[in-house]
């Protein structure tokens, strides 16, 4: 069985993202607390800053496991410090829960075909020579992600806030002591993939999947 296959199935078996119990949030309370979230993320989690992830459709279960990470600083965030402190498990839980719920935003992929063409064979094959695995067996091959297992929904996110992240979990994978280090998912699955993807196979994959529907 190849490196690429086990990466697969490790991804899907025991993702980070799979281990955070499943949100019992309000939408409907959620929405009144999410307006403080509106300067950064935008109307109903549509973010125009392309340095502000868009937070509608991305999933319930995925942004509930994310907010609890930044409030307890295992995610750190420097712009979200602290925005969450005040918040309880339920406010958290209302938050995820009204983004769920939102309709998705996308922000358009850059049209250039090298880009497009490399970034469209990682996302959907990988990289047999150095193990990538490909990124559709979690986040789906339209970029829906898998909302009961916890894989968020990336279709259509920012390219440069896509790019920033695998570049967190890659440095992550190999220093978790550096400041901008993303060590949030269990089982270093996100890392493990990022360590091996350079920086053209990042910003093509970025750029790729913000154009995906």
């Amino acid at each position: 069985m190849t490196r690429k296959v086990l990466l697969c199935l490790s991804a899907l078996i025991s993702l980070g993202f799979a281990q955070t119990p499943a949100a019992a949030g309000d939408a409907s309370a959620g929405e009144a607390k999410a307006a403080a979230c509106a300067a950064c993320h935008g109307p109903q989690g549509a973010s125009s800053a392309p340095n502000f992830p868009n937070l509608a459709g991305i999933g319930e279960k995925y942004l509930l496991k994310q907010l609890r990470d930044i409030q307890s600083g295992q995610r750190q965030i420097p712009e979200m410090t602290g925005q969450l402190d005040a918040m309880s498990d339920q406010d958290l839980a209302d938050l995820a829960a009204y983004y769920a719920r939102q309709p998705r935003h996308w922000a358009g992929a850059k049209e250039d075909p090298n880009s497009l063409a490399l970034g469209e064979k990682i996302y959907r094959g990988g990289n047999h020579e150095t193990g990538v695995a490909a990124c559709t067996g979690c986040h789906s091959p339209v970029g829906n992600g898998n909302a009961p297992a916890g894989y968020p929904a990336l279709g259509g996110q920012h390219a440069d806030y896509i790019a920033k992240q695998l570049h967190a979990f890659r440095d992550g994978a190999h220093d978790k002591s550096w400041p901008g280090a993303r060590t949030n998912d269990d089982n270093a699955v996100m890392r493990g993939v990022a360590a091996r993807m350079n920086d053209q196979e990042i910003a093509a994959v970025a750029n790729y999947i913000a154009g995906l529907k």
